[in-house]
């Protein structure tokens, strides 16, 4: 009865297969790891910017600003994590160097050597932050969109144990993560079809162990040095915040701000934690300035 119960509440029911990928937009290669689902727009001859994203959402997050720098003539690149949106979700430790390498990989399919522009939203930040710091060479500057940085926190009794964790998650947790998204926004009534695609991924086996992994196998990990190393570097820095963004809160711009003093803030008015979002004008217009200048 209880394995039945699981079976019934679990909405991860079907496969990433050829069929999918045929069916959904955007392109794919096969890395190391598997299918890594991608987006590459605007002329060949563009200025490369890679948009990383957060901690579980599909590249989808960075629609308009996608859109809004491709239009301005830049060469854009975003994709899916492992384990999020379209892209395979292997069985593997989701550590730090697992998102690095996937990136690294990335860049060199789609035949990108030279060096990138470099965002990172919320947790995005701390896989550009590792990114820069191991290939210095290959990164210009660095942008931070409500950034979150890699610190130790302690893991559960609950998910140290993987499959007692999957079984109590699928009827608790789980079933809140699509609306939870909702609390990203300063407005969200105006957003009322992100938890629809947020489900989308989360129908795909693999999405929830992918979820524990992320946690897991970065609970030591700590980025207090490298993000020094990165602030050193003579690389410019801009930094992009919602003014009302209750995840990472406005305020720890300032601790920021002491180690990357050269940086440039642009606070966003009237958003939340994805100010690309709620104020594309002004984030889009923030970005081409910078990158122009």
């Amino acid at each position: 009865m209880p394995f039945g119960l699981y079976r019934w509440a679990d909405p991860e029911r079907l496969d990433l297969d050829d069929r999918v990928r045929a069916s959904a937009p955007g392109q794919f290669v096969h890395l190391t790891s598997g299918y890594t689902h991608y987006e590459l727009g605007a002329p060949p001859n563009g200025r490369v910017v890679v948009f990383v994203a957060g901690f579980s959402e599909p590249y989808y997050i960075w629609d308009p600003t996608f859109d809004g720098l491709t239009n301005a003539g830049f060469r854009v690149l975003r994709y899916d994590y492992y384990g999020r949106g379209y892209s395979d979700r292997p069985d593997v430790p989701y550590d730090e160097d697992f998102y690095v390498r996937q990136l690294q990989e990335l860049l060199d399919a789609v035949h990108i050597s030279t060096p990138v522009d470099l965002a990172g939203l919320s947790m995005g930040a701390a896989v550009v932050t590792s990114f820069a710091d191991r290939y210095p060479h290959r990164v210009r500057p660095v942008i931070y969109f409500d950034p979150s940085f890699r610190s130790r926190w302690p893991t559960s009794w609950l998910q140290e144990r993987p499959a007692l964790w999957e079984f109590v998650t699928v009827f608790t947790d789980e079933r809140l993560w699509a609306d939870s998204q909702l609390y990203d926004f300063q407005h969200p009534e105006r957003f009322q079809e992100w938890p629809d695609r947020y489900r989308v991924q989360m129908q795909y086996r693999g999405f929830r162990r992918a979820r524990l992994s992320e946690i897991v196998s970065n609970a030591a990990a700590d980025q207090a040095e490298q993000l020094k190393r990165v602030a050193e570097h003579p690389r410019r820095v801009l930094l992009i915040w919602g003014k009302q963004d209750r995840s990472v809160p406005f305020e720890e711009s300032e601790k920021l701000l002491q180690i990357m003093p050269k940086a440039t803030l642009v606070p966003v008015e009237d958003a939340g934690h994805l100010p690309q979002l709620e104020e594309p004008a002004i984030v889009n217009a923030a970005l081409v300035a910078f990158l122009r200048k």
